[in-house]
């Protein structure tokens, strides 16, 4: 008995009974949806951000980007952190700069200010959500358990980006824009009032930290990501556009070259000897991104095109969040059965098969081809997250989980912030003004390209499948 709670506590979930235990991992759950819905939830409100804070075009993006490209760059170091000083005051201290800056984000009168906020919220969604995944990784008590719990993350990671888009329609309908940032507040604040109670510290373990690494990592996004934004006005070959790029290259090879050679790397060159965890990473990055460029372009189709509300925009998004949590119940029985890599090739494919309809878009398209698109986006989600996720941690040590985590969850921002910025520079690049659908119809083709290299990441498993049995 004594050994068993020893073994929970250092887990990470209180000694103080299953119940206790289970409400912690609920309240880290909960701090979990917060952060991935923060990916989403403003999307709704882009046009009326874009008109009360007079945002450009190409500017407009950095309010979903300036989020993603800080949390992705800072993932590794957010993970590093929580293993060596404890994952509960990690994870505290992330949600607790989280909380603070969508304050101040929901208070922002200027572009430049809003953008500032939406990247310090991604710095402490960074601080918090490796240490998430690891609690949950290592506090199962059998393949069974982490399986299920796996599953609720994903169901949680997945469905988040809809069920954002919902709730930022129902916010700016009922209030505005800003309170789409304001409702991080509360929930933030009986997270970092509850949690301590509820979820044990793990323990700390010795190491130092790869500053150069965290640098060079978000960095190099950052000029990525702004080189893929300025392509779009300012075109392909020009100075900026290719600046942005060497930068960018110059950065990660930096990256790539310390990593082999500092004690303590912040991406451990390890985790990416697997090959399975390679490709899990690739499509999770991919497959993100589409999903993430799916969601921008289409709330600009509902109402831009439509002339639906933002709240009647983020309804539309419905059947996506039933039926990832529809997939959610059966997905871990499915795997089980058939593995996880067949799983994921199968969602890939269907991902493309639903995207193909919206590269064809037009006045007279029905909507219920639009629903049904959305339908099978969920459907192929809720089929996809949870083997990647199995995939990605697989026969990770637990002195390396918060590693491990970040740096699959780093993918995931970080595709979703390549991939948005791609998308929104196709987009921009074939605008017509007041026609959404030209410049529309071009980013999805991008959007359905991204599921597409997705599908090609796994399939390369199904041909090796020793390697990953």
């Amino acid at each position: 008995m004594t050994s068993t709670i020893a073994t929970r506590a250092s887990a990470g979930i209180a000694p103080s009974g299953r119940r206790a235990g289970s409400m912690g991992l609920w309240l880290v759950m909960l701090a979990q949806l917060m952060l991935v819905l923060d990916a989403t939830v403003v999307n709704v409100s882009l046009p009326h951000i874009a008109t009360d804070l007079h945002f450009t075009r190409a500017q407009l993006s950095w309010v979903l980007n300036g989020y993603a490209v800080a949390f992705g760059g800072l993932l590794l170091l957010g993970g590093r952190i929580g293993d060596v000083f404890g994952r509960r005051r990690t994870f505290l201290v992330g949600v607790a700069v989280f909380t603070v800056f969508s304050l101040l984000g929901g208070l922002a009168t200027s572009p430049l200010l809003l953008v500032i906020a939406r990247a310090l919220q991604g710095l402490g969604a960074a601080f918090a959500a490796p240490s998430v995944l690891a609690l949950i990784t290592t506090s199962a008590r059998d393949d069974g358990a982490r399986n299920r719990a796996l599953a609720l993350f994903s169901a949680v990671a997945s469905m988040g980006g809809a069920l954002g888009l919902i709730l930022g329609g129902l916010l700016t309908d009922m209030a505005n824009w800003r309170w789409t940032l304001f409702i991080n507040v509360p929930i933030g604040v009986v997270v970092l009032v509850a949690v301590p109670r509820l979820v044990a510290e793990t323990p700390r373990r010795p190491g130092r930290f790869d500053i150069l690494g965290a640098v060079t990592a978000t960095g190099g996004a950052v000029a990525i990501v702004w080189a893929l934004i300025q392509a779009g006005d300012d075109g392909w070959s020009s100075p900026r556009t290719i600046g942005g790029f060497v930068v960018g290259a110059a950065l990660i090879t930096v990256l790539a070259f310390t990593e082999r050679r500092v004690a303590h790397p912040l991406l451990r060159p390890q985790l990416l000897r697997s090959p399975s965890r390679v490709a899990a990473l690739a499509a999770m990055a991919a497959t993100y991104g589409g999903m993430l460029a799916m969601f921008f372009l289409m709330v600009q189709y509902l109402e831009n095109d439509l002339h639906l509300t933002p709240l009647l925009t983020g309804l539309a998004f419905l059947p996506m969040p039933l039926s990832i949590f529809a997939m959610s119940r059966i997905v871990p029985r499915l795997v089980e059965r058939f593995g996880a890599v067949r799983l994921v090739m199968l969602g890939a494919a269907l991902r493309v098969v639903a995207f193909l309809p919206l590269t064809q878009l037009s006045p007279d398209t029905p909507f219920a081809i639009v629903m049904v698109a959305l339908l099978l986006t969920g459907i192929s989600a809720g089929m996809t997250f949870m083997p990647l996720t199995t995939l990605a941690l697989r026969n990770v040590e637990p002195e390396h989980a918060g590693s491990a985590s970040g740096l699959f969850q780093t993918m995931q921002q970080l595709g979703g912030a390549v991939g948005l910025a791609i998308v929104a520079s196709t987009y921009a690049a074939f605008a017509v003004p007041g026609d959404f659908l030209t410049g529309g119809r071009a980013g999805f083709w991008s959007a359905t390209i991204l599921s597409a290299l997705a599908l090609a990441a796994v399939v390369g498993l199904v041909i090796r499948p020793r390697k990953v049995a």
